[in-house]
């Protein structure tokens, strides 16, 4: 998907424009994950660019995509350009060893440790 999206349109309240443009990306990508994945991939990754016009975009994650929309929005800005590419993605395993985290460790041993 590469698609400009206006944001002010005479005649239409500019929070229903609004709400419509988060559910056209929200639609996209949810319809882009029901496809059948190729073999050996493990889900659908995206690569997606936002910017007020498509010489301006950069690139992004999918999930800031939509506090981007309602940041221009709140902004004042007229339009928005996003744009979402859909491709294979391969989950990478944790090496052997790696170190674990605090909050990997129960609580009970937690407390024992800062006891000590």
């Amino acid at each position: 998907m590469r698609k400009n999206f206006p944001l002010a349109i005479e005649g239409k309240n500019r929070d229903r424009i609004l709400d419509a443009v988060k559910h056209d990306v929200r639609k996209y990508v949810k319809r882009e994950r029901r496809r059948v994945l190729p073999e050996g991939a493990d889900y659908w990754d995206f690569d997606c660019r936002f910017g007020v016009n498509k010489e301006a975009a950069q690139e992004v994650h999918l999930s800031a995509l939509i506090g981007h929309i309602d940041t221009v929005a709140r902004e004042g800005g007229d339009q928005v350009y996003v744009e979402i590419l859909a491709k294979p993605g391969h989950r990478k395993a944790r090496p052997p060893g790696a170190a674990s985290t605090d909050a990997d460790m129960p609580d009970d041993n937690q407390d024992n440790l800062e006891n000590e």
